[in-house]
């Protein structure tokens, strides 16, 4: 109680920002993002909820792994407090605690252990329980804000308003950029080309993503074509289907792309030599375009889904067009993104996270 008394007598101005990352201080000035301003801010979240703090946050507990990678590549990394399981199972650089872990999965939120940590924000994505932790928080004073990581098509909402939330505009500003010099570089690149047929499988076999979800849509970017794009889900961000193998085989895919779930750690060889087996080893697929020519790759989620799908858009343009990125190294930039980004210090190298295999 004495936490929200605080936080009420801090905030004496309300906004009603209309974009996603406005900031205004309590003097009712808009702040530059400096993160120097004192007092209370406001931002709008990407719930379009206008969210006040009481400045830039020290302590937070923040759900989900690519909202864990992208605190921790503007600078903000040092400032969260508490993390779901996932992220500890994906992250291990991050060293994070058995006794910083308060949920398991982004519904199921242990409230008290949240309270305990005292933060000053606590931040998920929009498929998390917010609404639920919105309700459970507010008698404490603690702020919920929503920020969606793993989302594509809001990167650069997303990185700005992190950078708002912590007092971090310039490692935002840095991280937008990086992002923009990969895109910059495929939409040069692949401009012009003809689309080549693309089959991506997620964890599961023939679990492939459609349109509205992220894998269509770097593949779209990419220069590529996805044989299930035709397939019409309602617009779900992150609509997947199991596919029928024999209609797999009448698309005939010129690249396949099987990516595996996400974890920092460095995959065996086993598994990727496993899992090549399976892929090549199925009925009639000797006979696709992609098996015959040698164009199978097998991936570590980390690595293909990393800076909301950047990383893995340009590996999967070089794949689609290698005469266009001949001069083009994309294991650079997942090297870049490990160590300067995610503070890394032993990167295993590419070859521990992606592999050619037919």
């Amino acid at each position: 109680m004495a936490r929200a008394l605080s936080l009420a007598a801090a905030i004496t101005v309300v906004s009603t920002a209309s974009a996603c990352g406005t900031v205004v201080t309590e003097d009712g000035a808009k702040d530059t993002g400096s993160g120097t301003s004192e007092g209370a801010i406001t931002v709008v979240d990407d719930a379009g909820r206008t969210v006040e703090l009481a400045g830039p946050a020290e302590r937070a507990v923040v759900l989900n792994s690519y909202g864990n990678e992208f605190a921790q590549a503007i600078g903000a990394g040092d400032r969260v407090v508490g993390y779901d399981r996932v992220s500890q199972s994906r992250l291990p650089y991050l060293g994070i605690a058995d006794d910083q872990v308060v949920s398991e999965d982004l519904q199921e939120i242990n409230y008290e252990s949240v309270v305990e940590l005292d933060p000053d924000v606590f931040i998920l994505p929009r498929n998390g329980a917010w609404q639920e932790a919105a309700r459970q928080l507010e008698s404490f004073g603690i702020p919920v804000v929503v920020a969606t990581a793993w989302d594509f098509d809001v990167f650069h909402e997303t990185v700005d308003l992190l950078g708002e939330v912590f007092g971090e505009p310039e490692g935002a500003e840095r991280v937008a950029g990086f992002y923009d010099e990969i895109f910059g570089l495929i939409s040069d690149r692949v401009a012009g080309t003809e689309p080549v047929r693309v089959y991506w499988e997620t964890e599961q076999p023939y679990l492939t993503g459609l349109p509205g979800s992220g894998f269509d849509q770097i593949i779209v970017a990419a220069g590529g074509r996805n044989i299930y794009g035709d397939l019409d889900t309602g617009g779900d961000q992150q609509a997947e289907t199991t596919v029928d193998p024999a209609s797999l085989l009448e698309r005939d895919p010129e690249v396949v792309v099987h990516e595996f779930g996400p974890s920092a750690a460095p995959t065996g060889d086993d598994r990727f030599a496993t899992v090549a087996a399976d892929l090549t080893g199925r009925a009639g697929w000797q006979g696709l375009t992609a098996v015959r020519d040698g164009n199978v790759f097998v991936t570590n989620g980390w690595a293909t889904s990393g800076l909301s799908k950047a990383i893995g858009a340009l590996y999967l343009a070089t794949w689609l067009h290698p005469g266009a990125f001949a001069d083009t190294d994309p294991d650079g930039y997942l090297q870049r993104w490990a160590e300067e980004f995610q503070g890394i210090e032993d990167f295993a190298g590419a070859g521990a996270y992606l592999q050619k295999v037919g």
